[in-house]
């Protein structure tokens, strides 16, 4: 899906002059700024209470009250030509720093690539529901009767959701799966596949599916049990591809090509070591998870996916790849299940949900999609080139000394003073930072 310019949606830029030195209310300021919130979307992005214990009863049981995560705002993005600034809640350092910074360089290519960024393309949302059919002595069969049975279903699927076809989604085809296991028999379970447009879909599909059951039981002569969605969304992928030249990772201390080099070296470990593998991954969910939560998304339900999607081979491994081409340029890409949602669930009922979605100004769940994998895709590279160069730790523990000084007792301008004098000596240590703030206060 190529994200066109639209009317409606002035172009932005996402390349905010030292926005990290700005404190947070300028932050705010000039974020809004940018993409054109109101009074009332600013207030309630200041407002350290936006989401009311009223609503938040509304949304889960046996609520006490809330639970706060900061939300910080990921900037350079520009994604098929146009700019995002991107909002990421998330409480580890160096996630949204490291995504922009990747970001900076992707649209800061050399040799004539100047402005490419990220490029992404996705495929229609399909959405997998599945019903297990037991009792049956002869599968085989009854998966062809449950296909004969095909139009009829489709179209009972259909009929629950008047609105979805209406939008043009809907069920569009069915799957027979056979299975042999030691303890239930002969198993036989229907996927339906179903289009779910800007929707997550697990409500859509999941009611669908029980209102096909008794058609299922029928043509196949056994007995239903679970009737409910799958989390691998193997048919609803988002990809996302940036190609950076090695002038641009070139460094004081390391050669672009060698930086190159260093990466695709890193990458190859996680392609055949599942225990790197489990940590590469982690660190693209990095980048992903603090999209799906500040869009009010399902968290839970895209790392699931993404993970039996590195195992789909049946062995686990990277869900990224990284290679070289001919011109000598890092070319990284990144394909991956991502069910997203802008209607139903915390997207319409969060108040700060809400407030993303406008910050993002996306028009499709496709879109989002899209920009949410981009974001894993250069939360990777960042890892990568750290680990490729100086290691992880050195650029990861200069962001974690402000937290490290917070804990210690430090305040306001403390912080940053504190902070700044641990990561320099590299001994991030509550213990010294106590002596440090001690000695702050002793000279003021």
């Amino acid at each position: 899906m190529q994200v066109e310019q639209r009317a409606s949606r002035p172009a932005i830029n996402s390349r905010l002059e030292n926005y990290r030195n700005l404190a947070p209310a300028a932050r705010l300021a000039l974020m809004a700024d940018a993409v054109g919130l109101d009074a009332a979307d600013r207030a309630l992005l200041a407002d350290p209470a936006a989401l009311a214990v009223d609503r938040a009863n509304g949304m889960i049981e046996n609520v006490i009250g809330t639970f706060q995560l900061p939300m910080g705002i990921a900037t350079n993005f520009r994604i098929n030509g146009r700019d995002y600034l991107i909002p990421m809640v998330v409480e580890e350092p160096s996630v949204v720093a490291a995504a922009s910074y990747m970001a900076r360089l992707a649209r800061a290519n050399g040799d004539g690539f100047d402005g490419v960024g990220f490029q992404t393309s996705s495929t229609a949302p399909i959405m997998r529901a599945q019903v297990q059919v037991l009792g049956i002595t002869d599968p085989f069969g009854a998966r062809l009767r449950i296909l004969a049975a095909r139009d009829r279903i489709v179209a009972a699927a259909n009929a629950r959701d008047a609105k979805l076809v209406s939008l043009g989604g809907g069920c569009r085809d069915i799957e027979v799966h056979v299975f042999s296991t030691s303890a239930a028999g002969p198993m036989v379970v229907m996927h339906l596949l179903v289009d779910v447009r800007d929707a997550m879909g697990a409500n859509t599909v999941n009611t669908m599916a029980e209102a096909v059951a008794p058609l299922v039981e029928e043509a196949s002569g056994g007995r239903v049990r679970l009737r409910i969605l799958s989390n691998l969304a193997d048919l609803r992928l988002s990809r996302a591809q940036v190609t950076v030249a090695p002038e641009v990772l070139t460094t004081r201390e390391v050669a672009g090509a060698d930086m190159i080099a260093g990466i695709l070296e890193a990458h190859e470990l996680a392609v055949i070591d599942p225990y790197r593998a489990a940590t590469h991954n982690k660190g693209i969910m990095n980048g992903i998870d603090p999209v799906v939560v500040a869009t009010g998304n399902d968290w839970r339900a895209i790392e699931a996916g993404a993970h039996a999607y590195a195992a789909r081979s049946g062995r686990y491994t990277s869900l990224t790849t990284w290679e070289m081409n001919g011109a000598g340029h890092l070319v990284g890409t990144l394909e991956m299940p991502m069910a997203l949602g802008l209607v139903g669930g915390a997207t319409k009922t969060h108040p700060m949900a809400q407030a993303a979605l406008k910050i993002l100004g996306v028009e499709t769940a496709q879109e989002l999609a899209e920009i949410t994998v981009a974001v894993g895709l250069a939360q990777n590279m960042a890892a990568l080139r750290a680990l490729a160069t100086e290691g992880i730790q050195r650029g990861h523990m200069a962001l974690h000394a402000r937290n490290i000084a917070i804990v210690a007792g430090a305040t306001g301008d403390e912080i940053e003073a504190v902070a700044k004098t641990l990561a320099a000596a590299h001994d991030v240590r509550v213990d010294r930072a106590r002596e440090l703030l001690d000695a702050l206060r002793k000279r003021g």
